[in-house]
Formats: structure tokens, C-alpha cells, sequence
């Protein structure tokens, strides 16, 4: 099993970007090169698995720092899709507690490997 693959954190973010693919596949048409675009190139899932397969604790946060910048353009956007009346209000709740609960993993785990660093 590749290193990021045994984080929670990985494997619940992969979960979203799949709950975001579903929602966005309702987006309309002309939006699918926009907005959904945007939402769906967010990188959350990828920088974990890059940072994790870094070599060093400094890498690995540099690449949680980037994950979590990337949950926070999501967040945005998905508050945005909403308030366009793409995505229903239950979507949104759903969605935006999952970018929250994932970038508090995200900030956990970055506070472990900096005590770890130290």
C-alpha cells in the first residue's frame, strides 16, 4: 500500500472529490467548463498523497499547507455554486461540513509532524 493511501485523511478526501464530481455533474451546462471546472481541479486529495510521499516531514507540510489552501478555494466555491442555485441547500451543508472536517484533519496532522520535526 503507497503511504498516503493508509491516511484517513487521504481516504476521506477522496471521498469528497467523488461527492464533488456527483454534485458538479448537476451544474449546468454551461458551467461545466467554469465553475464545476474550478471546483473539481481543487487538489485537496492530490497534494496529501504528494506531500506523503515526500521525503522529508518539512515536504510532507509544505504539501498539507497547499492540501489545505486548496479545501479553502472548494469551500469558496461551493458557497458560490450555492448562492447560484447549483447546488441545493442540502448538498452544500453536506459538502461544506466534509471541507471543514478535512481541513481540520489537515490541521492535526500538520501539528503532529511539526511536534514530530522538533
Amino acid at each position: 500500500m503507497r503511504p498516503h493511501q493508509q491516511l484517513d485523511l487521504w481516504r476521506r478526501a477522496i471521498d469528497f472529490v467523488v461527492a464533488i464530481y456527483r454534485v458538479t455533474d448537476r451544474f449546468p451546462n454551461e458551467k461545466k467548463f467554469g465553475l464545476s471546472a474550478q471546483v473539481r481541479r481543487a487538489s485537496v486529495a492530490a497534494n496529501i498523497a504528494d506531500g506523503a510521499a515526500r521525503t522529508s516531514l518539512k515536504e510532507f507540510m509544505l504539501f498539507l499547507s497547499h492540501s489545505q489552501g486548496s479545501a479553502s478555494e472548494v469551500d469558496a466555491e461551493l458557497l458560490i455554486a450555492s448562492r447560484l442555485g447549483y447546488l441545493s441547500e442540502k448538498d452544500y451543508h453536506i459538502l461544506a461540513r466534509d471541507v471543514d472536517d478535512i481541513g481540520r484533519m489537515i490541521t492535526r496532522l500538520s501539528q503532529s509532524l511539526k511536534r514530530r520535526a522538533i
